[in-house]
């Protein structure tokens, strides 16, 4: 057979273009403690299982001397392949080729992967490493920006999106990440911001490194974008894998079932006593969810922003749930703006992708003072509060303590379509704690006592006795059932059955106006 010499010609610099902008760029990029775009996808994917699109595609620029720097795939690579046997799609942008940049084809090329990705019901994962838009190409790279960011927001709530930071992310390219469902980044070698230390020295004369303005640390801390770190490039990936695990093809599907050896019966008598005796002494609520869920594994996400509120997904007699939990390790595990925001982004995710929710409340209420009203604790209250009403995915609730207040209303309480709520014994159910009601409610006894301190004490265990505790809601109906805490996992495992096929929805409308 006569080989075309021409075929033969691209074939040869196809395999070639593995080595991106050539060899001393990608050994530099090593050097840097980061892998090549191709590395990263044989590490995401199962072995063998990707098929590459638009190799041979380069960007048309000729400003600025770019018809002589030219490259075959330009500076992404896209395609498809499988994760545990199911389908995603891909991008991995080549820092080597142009730092990444983003040019009218680069933007074309993700443009394409994801209307695939729409058409197909699969996820999407982004691998970003790029200097941002090419400005070589002016108002053409912006528009594929602009491209990119239709479609997240088009696929957002469709088709799981997730975004790793592998190296620069800055400006423009970063609203796309914030689009997506999940954000991971790596520690030390990726950031984030709109505008890089330079413009920050420029305009306001403050000298802050790249990390210090946008690095993992930060977002998984202070701002929130992020929602895991790895501590390389590989562990980053790996956590890709696991997420995946928990989460459908698309919004039509439901998430990936997980059989399991932990007895769906069993009981754990340590839960009977991890409430400590006094109301005010705090107790792990980590603990609490690893006694319930499938083999002790909870899969956190955020876990080191907003500490006070704990979300992420476990297996439940092999089904995946997203788990939301109060922490009375950090700030007693109050309410605030940042632990309200973060929930509710989380549970609207469970609810866009059919996983079912498992709360446990140990609430004294929202976190007062100037700075919270001022920063507006009432809108991002709200957020959450219009979460957990707007969800229709099946809801449990377990009451392990203290549940104040508004808190009460709002942590996915029955008023709000909870489809089952349960208590400990341990539950404390009232409109605020005893001793903020005896001083509203028995002011001028405690203040004519001889002892007003011993007095208040008095007060408010009567109170508490008499009112802080979950029985007069049972008998209300407002909660289910009092359980044993040892019985919590067979109980919550039937609920899941039993709500399997459960029917919920919202009136007609275009879509709700959460207050953002």
């Amino acid at each position: 057979m006569v080989v075309n010499p021409r075929i033969e010609e691209l074939r040869e610099k196809r395999t070639q273009s593995h080595d991106g902008g050539g060899k001393e760029r990608v050994q530099k990029q090593h050097d840097n403690g980061r892998q090549t775009a191709y590395e990263r996808l044989d590490i995401l994917l199962d072995p063998g299982s990707f098929r590459e699109l638009d190799a041979f595609i380069t960007h048309r620029s000729t400003n600025f001397g770019m018809d002589k720097k030219k490259f075959l795939g330009d500076s992404v690579v896209t395609g498809w392949g499988t994760i545990e046997g199911r389908l995603v799609y891909v991008y991995s942008q080549d820092f080597t080729v142009m730092g990444g940049s983003l040019s009218e084809v680069h933007a074309a090329k993700i443009c394409k992967i994801m209307d695939m990705a729409m058409k197909t019901g699969a996820p999407v994962i982004g691998l970003n490493d790029s200097g941002g838009a090419r400005i070589q190409e002016g108002v053409e790279s912006l528009a594929g920006f602009a491209d990119i960011f239709l479609r997240n927001t088009m696929a957002s709530g469709v088709i799981p999106q997730i975004s790793v930071i592998m190296g620069p992310c800055a400006g423009g390219a970063v609203y796309s990440p914030a689009l997506t469902d999940f954000t991971i980044m790596v520690r030390d070698t990726s950031y984030m911001f709109i505008t890089g230390p330079n413009v920050v020295k420029q305009v306001l004369n403050e000298d802050i490194t790249a990390e210090e303005l946008g690095g993992a640390t930060v977002h998984a801390t202070k701002s929130g974008v992020c929602h895991m770190v790895g501590n390389d490039e590989t562990e980053a990936l790996l956590f890709v894998r696991e997420l995946l695990s928990y989460l459908p093809q698309n919004n039509m599907e439901d998430a990936p079932y997980l059989a399991t050896s932990d007895d769906t019966l069993r009981a754990d008598a340590k839960l009977d006593s991890i409430v400590p005796d006094n109301p005010n002494k705090p107790y792990d609520m980590k603990e609490v969810i690893e006694a319930v869920v499938d083999d002790g594994h909870f899969f956190e996400t955020q876990e080191d922003y907003a500490a006070n509120i704990v979300v992420g997904f476990a297996h439940l007699g092999g089904n995946a749930v997203g788990v939301v939990a109060n922490q009375p390790m950090v700030l007693a595990g109050v309410l605030d703006i940042n632990a309200s925001e973060k929930a509710a982004r989380f549970i609207r995710t469970c609810d866009a992708f059919n996983i079912p929710l498992i709360t446990f409340v140990d609430v004294p209420g929202y976190l007062p003072g100037s700075d919270q009203e001022h920063a507006g604790i009432i809108r991002s209250g709200a957020k959450l509060l219009f979460a957990y009403c707007e969800a229709t995915v099946p809801k449990l609730t377990v009451t392990t303590r203290k549940a104040y207040g508004g808190a009460y209303c709002v942590m996915s309480s029955k008023h709000i379509r909870g489809d089952l709520n349960l208590a400990w014994p341990t539950a404390e159910i009232a409109v605020m704690g005893p001793e903020g009601a005896v001083e509203i409610i028995s002011r001028r006894d405690i203040a004519s006592a001889e002892d007003p301190v011993a007095r208040k004490k008095e007060l408010a265990d009567d109170y508490r006795e008499q009112f802080a505790h979950p029985y007069i809601a049972a008998a209300r109906g407002f909660i289910d059932d009092v359980i044993e805490p040892s019985e919590t996992r067979p109980r919550l495992i039937n609920a899941l059955q039993v709500f399997q096929n459960k029917r919920d929805e919202n009136p007609a409308k275009k879509h709700g106006n959460v207050p953002l």
